[in-house]
């Protein structure tokens, strides 16, 4: 991908994306998550052809909402994406570098945690869900 495009996709993330640790399974510790929330459909296929990811659709919550979508990336996967555009983000700069520097560093690869490490990666969550939060 070349910079031009990098720069426009770190634009949609900083300005409709959220870049955080969540757990999408009840017993998983927060994993490396990236979505972008959008009305336009056509945008999200964009993404989805170019990055991968997943694309589901939001429950409207009023009748007189239209449709809305998001398009999320995980694991791995973010973390290459992040690697990838962090330099051209503003916004969402500071979760990037916390997750690209850090998340390894405290995540255990068989998922066993001491209670160091899980304290660690707790203390890590917690500072890119202070950043997020408005």
């Amino acid at each position: 991908m070349e910079d031009v495009e990098k720069t426009y996709i770190a634009g949609i993330v900083d300005g409709e994306g959220t870049v955080t640790l969540m757990k999408h399974y009840k017993n998983e510790t927060p994993t490396p998550n990236v979505t972008v929330a959008n009305n336009n459909l056509k945008l999200l296929l964009w993404l989805k052809a170019r990055l991968g990811g997943n694309i589901v659709s939001k429950k409207k919550y009023k009748p007189h909402h239209g449709d809305s979508y998001v398009w999320s990336i995980r694991q791995d996967r973010a973390i290459r994406f992040l690697n990838g555009i962090k330099k051209f983000l503003i916004i969402k700069k500071p979760q990037a570098d916390l997750i690209t520097e850090k998340y390894k560093s405290v995540t255990h690869r068989a998922g066993r945690y001491t209670p160091s490490l899980l304290r660690k990666k707790i203390q890590l969550v917690a500072k890119i869900r202070k950043l997020n939060q408005r």
